[in-house]
């Protein structure tokens, strides 16, 4: 099973973040549930990704499954555009994305799968 059955509980923002491979230092992931398996191109994940303030990435992302993102508090700044709460985005695979950066730091809540009917 890729993902277990949690009802509502209190998310603790205080604990369990780790850095995400290959992002800079300051772009940390705490995952909610599910699992990701990119080699392999199955499953899903929905993690809270945490930039803190002044931390930026360089380089446009790019990856072969789904994203959507809902920005949960914070600024985070796209292509010299800044967004702050209440701001969404969805991007299929293969779609170049960023760089980013938030001057104030942000909490974004992100949904990641490969298509089960379309594969990636």
């Amino acid at each position: 099973m890729l993902r277990e059955h949690k009802e509502f509980y209190q998310i603790d923002l205080t604990s369990g973040w780790e850095q995400v491979p290959g992002y800079p230092a300051g772009i940390d992931q705490k995952i909610l549930s599910g699992h990701l398996d990119e080699p392999n191109g199955t499953g899903m994940r929905t993690r809270l990704l945490r930039f803190q303030p002044g931390v930026a990435t360089t380089v446009p992302f790019e990856h072969e499954y789904w994203e959507e993102v809902f920005q949960l508090t914070g600024s985070l700044t796209v292509g010299g555009e800044t967004f702050g709460p209440m701001t969404y985005a969805v991007r299929p695979p293969g779609v170049s994305h960023g760089p980013f950066r938030s001057d104030e730091g942000c909490i974004l809540l992100e949904s990641h799968y490969f298509d089960p009917l379309y594969g990636a």
